[in-house]
């Protein structure tokens, strides 16, 4: 596929919100002059843009897997972090390992963020004691 033919494939599956507006108005424009009927342009535009693009979207939006809100808590935004309790748990760094690599990242961990959010270090470090001990079980 080349490269324009991919940009509009994926504009169509990621943007076809924005594609099916544009089409209503561009529908909605076009029906008087094909009907001969001044009403059909709010006619088209009311029922695509709140009545089918609603439904559309509510029909494509993606099922969440179960334990979605789990694995969501679970993440802590900050992906250097995650990356290290993802090796952590298969198993590829030890505990030594990942609490050395932790207590550096949070040593670098800007202070306006912990200014913030509270105590972000104790928040972390308690909820990867969690993870560690869910492991160990």
């Amino acid at each position: 596929m080349t490269g324009l033919l991919r940009r509009v494939a994926w504009n169509l599956r990621h943007r076809w919100r924005r594609v099916f507006g544009l089409l209503v108005v561009g529908v909605g424009v076009l029906a008087p002059f094909l009907t001969g009927f001044w009403w059909s342009l709010p006619l088209v535009w009311f029922l695509g843009l709140f009545v089918v693009l609603p439904v559309l979207h509510t029909l494509a939006k993606p099922v969440p897997a179960e334990g979605g809100e789990e694995n969501d808590r679970e993440r802590s935004g900050d992906p250097a972090l995650d990356a290290l309790r993802e090796r952590y748990a298969r198993g590829d760094i030890d505990e030594d390992e990942f609490e050395r690599r932790l207590d550096r990242l949070l040593e670098t961990e800007d202070a306006e963020t912990v200014d913030r959010d509270g105590d972000v270090a104790a928040r972390v470090r308690e909820g990867l004691e969690r993870e560690i001990d869910r492991i160990r079980e």
